[in-house]
């Protein structure tokens, strides 16, 4: 495609290094361009409206243009622009956020430690866990274990506690001491016969055998999403996470609950682990902690955690970790702010009452002849599109649909086969309705395409 000269498109494709894209095809096709949010929806910049279907990456809870938002960004601006949290340094915003954090938590906390993004929050823990192993005497005791398509982040560490090959290929990835255990995604996954509690009876066991086959002394910690988000929105079977606990209670192995994507609201609970009844011993937030609108992220320790690191650094005289930007005053004075209008509006009812209906009118595609699975929970939901045709490579058909979705004017994702959705908290059932139309007529342009 060739742009005019000068245009924002050729600028981009002059000067921008894009992640999650191929660089190759971009100098071919150019960017995509959004100016403008208000509520639910984003427009380009030929007008074009959009419902945008994903709340950007998972994690515009509030939608765009809230002015409280605003607000509490211009006020702390004003007031402290920045400050840090080296050599004992605090500030009221980030000291009232990590109170306010540990407060909700739905299990027992200890701490909040504060990084920018939630690669940087997953390479941070697992550099603590290492630090606390070596604290407890136990320096064998560095083995990670994630999942395969689960997601962690992309820095090296995290990386490679992600379980997908793009993530991987050509990066040198995963890094040692990381492994990875099965997928629960029961409809691919599961064997022939095999009902749901003997699919999480199997993972659960798999992951017991390499617990046992890798050494129970060298394990740590155990990383999973309580429902998988990038990987293609994988839904537990109801006994998995009962089943997980007990393999890693026998093994003593830590366990890192990744709310990245599921904190604040996104299942229909505050916390994904208050919906699956999951007692970690860490849990990652970022995202929809400040519906986006500044890069911030947290951790949550308890005690279990803790204490082990908090004696090693004064055995040692500093913890020597930390980020210029980590617990930033604008950033935690947004994320307090997202907050009590998450619980003033009451919208975690809200994301479960109207992703019920959501995934209601989701589900009356399950019987159509490209659509192999529905899946979803609160506020997030997949449709996985297959094709009659055996011989069409895997992987096309979630991206056909996607392109088609946003002719329609929806902004979704691809997820090779899949396509997700997971609107901002705010959005009404009407316009849900325009998603499930945009659903139905891409389904229908796909069944009469060629390919």
């Amino acid at each position: 495609m060739t742009h005019l000269p000068n245009s924002m498109e050729a600028r981009d494709i002059a000067y921008h290094f894009h992640g999650y894209t191929n660089a190759v095809r971009h100098a071919e096709i150019g960017p995509h361009i959004m100016e403008n949010g208000e509520g639910v929806f984003v427009t380009d910049n030929t007008g074009k409206r959009y419902v945008e279907a994903m709340a950007g990456l998972w994690s515009v809870a509030l939608g765009w243009g809230e002015q409280r938002l605003v607000r509490a960004a211009t006020q702390q601006m004003e007031n402290l622009s920045f400050y840090h949290n080296f050599g004992h340094r605090a500030h009221p915003a980030i000291i009232e956020l990590a109170e306010k954090l540990v407060d909700m938590a739905p299990v027992p906390m200890s701490k909040a430690y504060f990084t920018n993004s939630g690669s940087e929050a997953n390479d941070t823990i697992m550099k603590m866990i290492w630090y606390r192993s070596n604290a407890l005497g136990k320096p064998q005791k560095k083995k990670l274990i994630s999942r395969n398509r689960g997601y962690h982040g992309v820095t090296i560490a995290s990386g490679s506690l992600t379980g997908l090959p793009n993530n991987h290929l050509s990066f040198d990835m995963p890094i040692d001491r990381v492994l990875h255990t099965t997928c629960p995604h029961y409809w691919k996954e599961g064997l022939e016969g095999e009902s749901e509690d003997q699919f999480a009876t199997r993972c659960a066991q798999d992951l017991d055998a390499m617990i046992q086959a890798e050494g129970p002394d060298t394990i740590a910690a155990f990383f999973a999403e309580p429902v998988m988000g990038a990987g293609g929105v994988v839904v537990p079977p109801s006994t998995y996470w009962e089943k997980i606990q007990a393999v890693l209670a026998k093994y003593d192995i830590l366990l890192v609950a990744d709310e990245v994507i599921c904190g604040f609201g996104r299942t229909g609970r505050m916390f994904a682990s208050e919906t699956y009844d999951i007692k970690p011993d860490v849990m990652v937030l970022s995202k929809q902690i400040t519906s986006s609108y500044v890069p911030f992220s947290a951790f949550l320790v308890n005690d279990r955690f803790y204490e082990p690191v908090a004696e090693e650094s004064g055995r040692i005289g500093v913890l020597g970790h930390g980020f210029t930007g980590g617990g930033h005053p604008v950033g935690a004075a947004v994320a307090l702010e997202n907050i009590a209008i998450i619980e003033e509006r009451e919208l975690v009812k809200h994301a479960a009452e109207v992703g019920s209906y959501f995934r209601s009118r989701l589900s009356t595609f399950a019987d159509h002849p490209l659509v192999g699975e529905v899946r979803g929970i609160g506020l997030i939901a997949a449709l996985e599109v297959a094709h009659p045709n055996q011989d069409i490579a895997p992987g096309k058909m979630g991206a056909a649909m996607a392109d088609y979705l946003l002719q329609e004017g929806v902004v979704s994702r691809a997820m090779m086969d899949a396509c997700a959705f997971c609107p901002p908290l705010i959005i009404s059932r009407d316009e849900t309705d325009l998603i499930i139309d945009a659903v139905e007529a891409g389904l229908t342009a796909l069944e009469k395409h060629e390919f």
